[in-house]
């Protein structure tokens, strides 16, 4: 797959399912925004592409906070005259019961997760829909699809990105603009490896390949729907998990 001339930009690109996107769209002939809270991450992130004169930006951006965003949306349409792709792929949270979950843990989650997709997407659509085009992928979770234990907020907010996904891919079709979602099951990025290993040790027991997802093989389902190869596919939710959930 070809992204000459496309300009594709990536939430949580510094590190993990993000950076991996990034940086084979950038691979692929893309230019691409890095749009991470990281500013050293995203420096580096900028740093290595460059050993391969491949062509990524580092945008800062606060998806908790909707005036972050806002602002961040104005800068970049400003400097670039379109987003072709827009990959929401930021995610956070963490592992403890619901009825545990402080209030501020609970906005925080939802704000990353669910809010800040809501926000950055609607900033930049009109330039979509006057374009007449454009790819949008957005990344949920198996958790959204079906629960996850000790990541119930997580789960309703990742919930939540699949219904968005499902209900704006029906408002643009009519743009030509494609929006579907990639659901990871459990992925080996920064956010696996601070979980306990047992907790890791039951993941790997209950996936049928016996092992965790690359990003990189995220990745490469975010590049199937960003592509001309998927252009008469919208609205629909990939679960990449290596067998672990089978649940529509």
């Amino acid at each position: 797959m070809r992204f000459d001339d496309k300009i594709a930009l990536v939430t949580g690109g510094a590190s993990g399912i993000g950076k991996a996107t990034v940086m084979e769209f950038a691979r692929c002939g893309a230019i691409v925004i890095c749009a991470d809270i990281d500013e050293k991450k995203g420096a580096e992130v900028v740093a290595e592409a460059g050993k391969s004169n491949f062509a990524v930006e580092y945008l800062p951006i606060d998806l908790a906070e909707s005036a972050s965003i806002r602002r961040s949306a104005a800068a970049i349409l400003a400097q670039h005259p379109r987003i072709d792709i827009l990959v929401n792929a930021a995610g956070w949270n963490d592992l403890q019961p619901f009825v545990d979950n402080p209030p501020d843990y609970l906005e925080r989650v939802i704000a990353i997760n669910l809010n800040g997709t809501l926000h950055l997407t609607q900033a930049l659509l009109p330039a979509m829909i006057a374009a007449g085009k454009g790819k949008i992928v957005n990344i949920s979770s198996d958790a959204g699809r079906v629960g996850s234990s000790g990541e119930t907020t997580y789960a309703a907010a990742k919930g939540g990105v699949i219904a968005f996904t499902k209900s704006l891919a029906r408002e643009v079709a009519r743009n030509s603009i494609n929006v579907n979602c990639v659901c990871p099951g459990p992925t080996d990025t920064p956010m696996l490896q601070s979980r306990p290993e047992n907790l890791r040790a039951a993941f790997l027991k209950a996936i049928p390949f016996r092992r965790f997802a690359k990003p990189q093989e995220i990745a490469d389902a975010v590049l199937f729907f960003a592509s001309s190869r998927s252009d008469y596919v919208t609205g629909q939710v990939m679960s990449v998990s290596g067998g672990l959930t089978f649940a529509g």
